[in-house]
């Protein structure tokens, strides 16, 4: 299907299309059937196929609404994220070795504890409980605002139970089957075993009662405030098979106060908690492997991450997926949701079409600033490769041109999305 240059530039940068405002763009005569799909179009001056979503009598698809008020873009962002999170784990075991990975992980979690535990502590308004009922409650509020699956149980004052049921968010699908013990041990190490640290607290710790990744049925364990303090390798005990946690009642369990809260900001909490993961991955992976590795092992395993789960994330967003059926549009296709995933993540993007390609800019990449990266550009090039996977599995045909520049720690950059001559579509 063909669309002309202002039916195309109307569309990328409107978030919702309504019948007089395209026929003034493009259509001759302003009186539609239901059943037209072609119109006589002012700019190529012949009768061009409309796309199914410019129909007035269809409803706008997902990506042209604001993705900060659109659940589907929230989707699509985690689905894509939430794999990288995984993989990259998978990477570092397979590529350079399990004590390495158990690393990241333990920085990964403890970079997060303390630039969120104690505030977290406080907009939840968990403050004035008793340590170990304030820890658990933490964990099982936090991880529900983020879609993932958690249960709680308040034995006493000084013990509190938290369980991760399967299937656990961090280790995604069948990667389960690839994460040794200690690496998934160093997530309670880095995060779990701080916690009364960070609370002032030197005798409370955790005990836990089963992984996952053991073969037990759900990660879980519960906080303990001990009669004496604790030395460091003391914090985190595994004791399997002593205890389990008991029965979890979802109709007695404490309700987040979010009743009260608009759509939106569920919404973008949800959206922010797969982007923090990506947000703590990028400077933890450079501390650990240094700039140069870092940059190509994320650039690696993110291309690998868009084109496996670029179906995933398309139909999140409404969008088919068939690079054996693309049209001569696949190009505005692609940059449409593309734009709608970079503003799924708060980025400010700016959208035009030009002599047959697409054309994408944002004037700061957000998601890398406050990180303290030593080199920006090296991560956004990494991060950049999701995007080349996610074009090359929707349609191998197409160019996914992308320049940037740097100016004062600030980085701009510009996409260019073309048909490939080799691979053009006839009409």
């Amino acid at each position: 299907m063909e669309v002309c240059k202002k039916c195309a530039d109307f569309a990328l940068n409107t978030y919702t299309v309504y019948p007089e405002d395209f026929s003034q763009y493009c259509v001759a005569r302003p009186k539609w059937r239901a059943d037209r799909s072609q119109v006589w179009c002012k700019v190529f001056r012949r009768t061009v196929e409309i796309p199914p979503f410019f129909h007035p009598h269809s409803p706008a698809p997902a990506v042209m609404n604001k993705a900060e008020s659109n659940p589907a873009a929230w989707r699509a962002i985690a689905t894509l994220y939430n794999a990288l999170v995984t993989a990259m784990v998978i990477s570092l075991v397979v590529r350079h070795g399990s004590a390495v990975a158990r690393d990241y992980v333990f920085r990964h979690f403890r970079r997060q504890h303390l630039e969120k535990f104690l505030d977290g502590l406080h907009k939840l308004g968990l403050a004035g409980q008793p340590h170990a009922v304030a820890c658990a409650l933490y964990h099982f509020h936090s991880n529900a605002l983020g879609g993932v699956k958690t249960e709680y149980f308040r034995e006493s004052d000084r013990k509190a139970w938290v369980r991760y049921p399967p299937p656990r968010w961090m280790w995604l699908g069948t990667a389960i089957a690839a994460i040794p013990h200690e690496v998934s041990a160093a997530m309670l190490h880095g995060w779990h075993g701080h916690n009364g640290v960070s609370l002032g607290n030197p005798r409370l710790g955790f005990v836990c009662t089963g992984m996952t990744v053991d073969g037990m049925p759900g990660l879980e364990g519960y906080y303990l405030e001990h009669e004496r303090a604790l030395e460091p390798h003391e914090r985190v005990r595994f004791a399997y098979g002593a205890e389990t946690m008991p029965r979890f009642d979802a109709s007695n369990a404490p309700a987040l106060r979010v009743a009260n809260w608009p759509q939106d900001r569920k919404d973008r909490t949800r959206r922010r908690y797969a982007i923090d993961y990506v947000r703590t991955m990028l400077p933890v992976l450079e501390e650990l492997l240094g700039a140069t590795v870092a940059r190509d092992e994320l650039g690696r395993v993110a291309k690998l991450v868009g084109l496996q789960f670029h179906a995933d994330a398309a139909r999140a967003m409404g969008m088919a997926s068939d690079g054996a059926a693309v049209t001569p549009d696949s190009a505005g296709a692609f940059a449409l949701w593309l734009k709608a995933m970079f503003e799924g993540q708060g980025e400010d993007v700016a959208c035009e079409s030009a002599h047959g390609s697409v054309h994408l800019r944002i004037e700061r990449w957000r998601l890398g600033e406050g990180l303290g990266l030593t080199d920006l550009a090296g991560a956004f090039v990494a991060w950049n490769e999701l995007w080349a996977g996610a074009c090359a599995a929707h349609d191998r045909f197409l160019q996914l041109e992308m320049s940037y520049a740097v100016t004062d720690g600030v980085l701009s950059a510009h996409w260019r999305v073309r048909p490939d001559a080799a691979g053009a579509v006839s009409t």
